[in-house]
């Protein structure tokens, strides 16, 4: 019982004689203060007196921002066998977009279920103009904490990032070998972080005209109507900040009568599933979702052991899968030789 009470006031930053009142239910502990030695002793895998024994389960929660990204449901299926295998459940919760969602999602998980950590992805970390009192809280509580993507500055959570400098480096290398000139950028919001790390990379590269950057919603419809501007300006070629923008910007070439690769090549970022059977087949920049999702576990359960997570970036390295959807810039389409 001493063993537990140190290690559990070790865990939450207090002393043994306040571990003591809170699983004794006597007075004089905040709030705050009480929920955070609940917590530790949750993580710990200790079992709480009966009186304060709720709904007790070795639950980690998932929290995505959507599903119909089909990169987010491969990298739950990766990260939730392997918390599986760890005798941990994992608690998928999908954000539908609505102010305060994934806040919610930290409410239930903190205050309905004990939790023994949470892995985000894609979330409002990586915006800067986002709301994060919800981050706040998971570090006064000393939850162990991951997040996949990149993530504003001040967060005290390590992440498992995959390099959005080196990506979008690596489609503009292979557009600019096939002759383009005007490459435009279709992005993601304008705070979102990854998409600003790829903007300044891309700014690094060539002389990008402010005209052929463009910002979107993570969505095909958002990544049609941004692409369509930039064809206007006359891009011969779009990179895109996901798949299912890059889906959104070759339905905005044909809508303009145009065609991919013949007109306007497109490069996409994430190579998702099926992405190697649309028409044309997509060239993208493939995130290494398996290697990353074993990192984000293998960080959380050292967490979980009680072991110091520094906030650093743990950075993965993509790669560029060349497919139909790109050319070189002005080349006869196969239909024109034939008929010359």
């Amino acid at each position: 019982m001493t063993r537990r009470l140190a290690e559990v006031a070790a865990r939450a930053g207090v002393s043994e004689a306040t571990v003591s009142r809170v699983l004794n239910s006597k007075p004089g502990v905040s709030e705050a203060t009480r929920e955070t030695v609940l917590t530790a002793l949750d993580v710990l895998g200790y079992e709480r007196p009966t009186k304060l024994r709720g709904e007790r389960a070795r639950l980690v929660g998932l929290v995505l921002p959507e599903l119909s990204n089909p990169i987010f449901p491969a990298l739950a299926e990766v990260v939730g066998a392997l918390l599986s295998q760890n005798g941990l459940t994992p608690v998928l919760c999908t954000q539908i977009n609505e102010a305060g969602a994934e806040a919610g999602y930290v409410d239930m998980l903190l205050e309905q279920q004990q939790v023994a950590g949470i892995i985000f992805a894609g979330g409002q970390y990586s915006q800067t103009e986002a709301d994060h009192a919800h981050y706040d809280r998971l570090a006064r509580r000393k939850l162990p904490v991951v997040l996949l993507n990149a993530g504003i500055d001040r967060l005290p959570f390590p992440s498992v990032v995959c390099d959005d400098a080196s990506a979008v480096e690596q489609a503009l290398e292979h557009l600019q070998a096939l002759g383009h000139e005007r490459i435009g950028l279709v992005l993601g919001p304008r705070d979102h972080e990854p998409s600003m790390r790829k903007l300044a990379a891309a700014r690094a590269m060539l002389d990008l005209p402010d005209d052929l950057v463009g910002h979107s919603q993570f969505s095909l419809q958002s990544g049609q109507a941004t692409a369509s501007t930039l064809i206007g300006r006359g891009a011969t070629a779009l990179v895109c900040a996901s798949d299912p923008l890059a889906l959104g910007a070759i339905r905005a070439v044909r809508r303009a009568g145009l065609r991919v690769p013949e007109d306007v090549s497109v490069v996409g970022y994430d190579d998702s599933a099926f992405m190697s059977s649309v028409e044309p087949p997509l060239t993208t920049v493939r995130q290494p979702i398996e290697a990353m999702g074993r990192a984000a576990v293998a960080a959380l359960l050292a967490q979980i052991r009680g072991e110091e997570a520094p906030a650093d970036e743990l950075l993965f390295e993509p790669e560029l899968v060349v497919r139909r959807s790109t050319r070189p810039a002005n080349a006869p389409s196969s239909a024109a030789r034939s008929e010359s």
